[in-house]
């Protein structure tokens, strides 16, 4: 098989499933290692996991994409997986996305409350699904649950400054 960017036998072959389309990329020895790629030593699993994403015909420009604020390229991103700036969420989006659906098995990142903000994190949130059933039971005009609502509410706002007071 022929690489992608000229007529001399490709040796790395990397195929891609996004959004049920498969992608595949077919590079020689010299443009692997234009690209960063090292044919000789064992993929990172961070390559594995962020693949090289865009279209075969714009390989050069996705891979060689750095971030306009910081300066951060792609391959120093994928080489390390930390960001160097804000504006790099916004440029590596397309990696982001893969990494964390590959990970997570979501596009979403859901993870762990840190230990010193939890109990404040879970009293907000059920304070606001509170709220939201107290809005629906006015709504639906049963002021029993509305009042019984009522009350779980101002309990749990009792136990939120009580937990801020013990945590100052």
């Amino acid at each position: 098989m022929k690489c992608d960017l000229c007529d001399n036998e490709a040796v790395v072959h990397l195929t891609q499933v996004v959004n049920d389309e498969m992608k595949e990329v077919h590079l020689c020895e010299e443009h692997a290692k234009e690209q960063g790629i090292d044919i000789h030593s064992p993929i990172s699993i961070t390559d594995i996991l962020m693949g090289l994403g865009g279209p075969q015909k714009s390989i050069t420009s996705e891979l060689s994409l750095a971030c306009p604020r910081c300066g951060m390229a792609r391959d120093e991103f994928r080489k390390t997986g930390r960001l160097g700036c804000p504006e790099c969420y916004k440029t590596f989006m397309a990696e982001l996305t893969m990494a964390i659906k590959a990970m997570h098995h979501s596009a979403q990142h859901v993870g762990k409350i840190p230990a010193r903000e939890g109990s404040q994190t879970r009293i907000k949130s059920k304070l606001a699904r509170l709220q939201k059933e107290l809005e629906g039971a006015i709504a639906r005009e049963d002021y029993e649950k509305a009042a019984q609502l009522r009350d779980q509410i101002k309990t749990c706002r009792d136990e939120a400054a009580q937990d801020e007071g013990g945590a100052a």
